[in-house]
């Protein structure tokens, strides 16, 4: 008995030893590997470039760049719309201001011939050229107020118009607003002239600077030779197309030098005061005259509305139909292919 209480004694002892050789033993280990977990664990993250930025701003009102991921971007919206070029000449004549037309009903401009809508204001002028695209002189009209960063109405002739189709798509491309000028120039008042064939010439003279800039062109029109048919008014009327007179007429058909138009033009507007100026681009002495009168119309404290449409014009399909199949129509008018898929440089 006395034996085995010895053992048993023995036998605690030594497991308490043990215990303690243990314990000595893995304390350095489990204070090592607490500081390897520490190690691993994940630092906080930073706040993101947004939010940084936005806590400089606030303090110090400095704004700070940072890298932002692309669904950040996505999710801030479309870039903004880059603002259109200034124009890089510091004393051009420019655009004072830019009125909307509403053709409903067919409105009439300039007071030779329509008297209800007088809006411009003393020294207020509208610049109208007439009779174009023509090669040489279109052009030159078109440099002349893209050089003074103004705009005119452009009251086209059908038939020029598939002439020269490329320079009156410059003419749209510039900015400026093309209406129309009848099919042929024909004077819709002449006493051979019919309402049928007045008609034609209308709506042909529309559907042909369609076809010529590949889209409808503006609801304005003049008569030719200013002769305003009574039916023809009520028609364009009918058709929701607003019609221009003038005021100023500069007679360039008839100069005989550039010098006549500018004088022409100042002096009716040193005695109305204001108006629509009616010019051609199809006469070169207006184009050689033209840069001269714009810095003429800017010493003179002139300033220039553009007047822009608040729709297009719907061409009527069965004119449009007669302008595609008209033989006597330039070939370029009656195949619709680019140039570039019909000539191709193919060595140089």
């Amino acid at each position: 008995m006395r034996n085995a209480l010895g053992l048993l004694l023995a036998t605690v002892v030594a497991a308490l030893a043990i215990t303690g050789v243990w314990y000595y033993v893995s304390k350095p280990s489990a204070a090592k590997a607490a500081a390897q977990s520490a190690a691993a664990k994940p630092s906080e993250p930073a706040p993101p470039p947004a939010r940084v930025a936005a806590k400089a701003s606030s303090k110090d009102d400095v704004e700070t760049t940072g890298t932002v991921s692309t669904r950040a971007a996505a999710a801030a919206g479309p870039a903004p719309v880059q603002p259109k070029s200034t124009c890089a000449n510091p004393d051009a004549l420019g655009i004072s201001r830019t009125v909307m037309v509403d053709t409903t009903g067919g409105p009439g401009f300039g007071l030779d011939h329509f008297k209800q809508f007088d809006f411009l204001a003393d020294h207020e002028v509208v610049l109208t050229f007439d009779d174009g695209p023509w090669p040489v002189n279109t052009p030159a009209v078109l440099k002349a107020l893209a050089d003074e960063c103004t705009t005119g109405i452009f009251f086209t002739i059908g038939k020029h118009a598939t002439y020269h189709p490329e320079i009156l798509r410059q003419v749209l491309a510039a900015g400026h607003v093309v209406g129309v000028h009848t099919w042929s120039h024909a004077n819709l008042n002449g006493k051979k002239m019919t309402d049928e064939t007045a008609k034609e010439e209308l709506e042909k003279g529309f559907s042909a600077v369609k076809f010529a800039l590949g889209t409808n062109p503006a609801p304005f029109f003049r008569f030719p030779q200013l002769q305003h048919r009574p039916s023809a008014v009520a028609y364009l009327g009918s058709r929701n197309v607003a019609m221009f007179s003038c005021d100023v007429d500069s007679f360039d058909f008839r100069s005989k030098d550039a010098d006549q138009v500018v004088n022409t033009v100042m002096t009716g507007l040193d005695k109305k005061g204001k108006g629509i100026i009616l010019m051609h681009d199809f006469q070169k002495n207006t184009a050689l005259a033209l840069p001269t009168l714009l810095r003429r119309l800017k010493a003179g404290g002139y300033k220039v509305v553009a007047m822009k449409p608040k729709g297009t014009l719907d061409t009527l399909p069965e004119y449009d139909a007669m302008i595609g199949q008209d033989p006597k129509l330039p070939t370029t008018m009656t195949n619709a292919r680019p140039i570039s898929s019909v000539i191709q440089t193919i060595s140089q």
